[in-house]
């Protein structure tokens, strides 16, 4: 997302670019025969290995779903783009930005927040976002950690030529901070715990709960297949609930099925998992067409062109379908 998000990129090794079972089903399944779908090891995606393993799929008359995985956003984005997939779990950033390069995709769905899974760290001589005046900043350029600086400093009245930016990837920011190589660093889960740990005087400054909305990701599909196939959106939209409901009833279960999907135990991915919310369809319908639509997407919307993410402006209603989840 962003180059990788989470988890989703330092443990992307360990997972196989594979598949979810095929779960024979009546309904529909003459409708799509078989649904791909691309996600990577970030564990806002893991209601897809909870539906896999419980069968969710199957309850909502999906005949097969590909959920195949991605190491890196790149690849992900290039199957997206090339037709390969027909559908997509990425940063809400990186769909606008592709929306705005012209892939013809839509969001259907929100489907996670960060919370506390994104921030920034600070050591003890940075008391408020001023501090960071004429100081050293690390952060991975054109991911969730370049949003997230952008929306910190905006908050504080802040210009981005007011900081020092140290350009690397999200890992190495968090080992630059513990080192002291710099006194701020933008980075996310599992770095963020690991730097904590390694220098218990560092402290979260400013996250994603700072900014609701602004750190997400959804669920994107081709126009091609929104035309011919709506009824899978549909099934794979009520099957994402479904398993959302049973992670919330067996929660412990769950983790444990999406931590071994990533490649972790549940105990590395404890703080992960405490940073992140999961949004239902009940969720969708109060967001996906209104405070989305109206507040955060504009909002991100000028982070991700300021970031140069985004290059040609769009729209809510270029970049939305909203009526699978408010039609459920």
């Amino acid at each position: 997302m962003h180059s990788l998000r989470v988890l989703k990129r330092s443990l992307a090794a360990l997972c196989c670019a594979g598949m979810l079972s095929s779960l024979a089903a009546p309904a529909f399944a003459a409708e799509a025969d078989t649904v791909k779908m691309g996600v990577e090891p970030w564990l806002g995606y893991g209601q897809w290995h909870v539906a896999a393993d419980q069968k969710l799929f199957e309850k909502q008359g999906l005949k097969k779903v590909d959920v195949i995985n991605f190491a890196e956003d790149k690849d992900i984005n290039a199957a997206l783009a090339s037709g390969q997939i027909d559908a997509a779990n990425i940063a809400t950033h990186t769909a606008i930005g592709m929306i705005s390069a012209g892939l013809p995709i839509k969001i259907v769905m929100v489907l996670d927040q960060s919370n506390t899974a994104d921030a920034m760290l600070v050591n003890k001589d940075i008391a408020t976002l001023q501090d960071l005046k004429g100081k050293q900043v690390a952060y991975e350029e054109g991911t969730t950690s370049d949003i997230l600086l952008r929306s910190a400093l905006a908050s504080a009245g802040m210009k981005f030529s007011d900081i020092k930016p140290v350009p690397m990837p999200a890992a190495s920011a968090g080992s630059s901070i513990i080192a002291g190589r710099v006194p701020a660093a933008v980075t996310y889960e599992p770095y963020l715990t690991v730097a904590m740990k390694g220098d218990p005087s560092l402290k979260m400054l400013y996250s994603g709960q700072s900014d609701p909305g602004l750190i997400s990701d959804v669920l994107v599909v081709h126009d091609d297949f929104i035309k011919k196939h709506p009824e899978a959106i549909s099934a794979l939209i009520k099957t994402w609930n479904s398993s959302l409901d049973y992670y919330n009833a067996h929660t412990t279960e769950a983790r444990a099925i999406i931590s071994k999907a990533v490649g972790a135990s549940p105990e590395d991915l404890h703080t992960a998992f405490d940073g992140v919310k999961y949004f239902s369809l009940a969720d969708n319908k109060k967001l996906l067409s209104h405070d989305f639509s109206e507040k955060t997407f504009p909002h991100l919307l000028k982070a991700a062109t300021d970031a140069g993410i985004v290059s040609q402006p769009v729209t809510p209603q270029q970049t939305i379908d909203a009526s699978f989840v408010n039609n459920q």
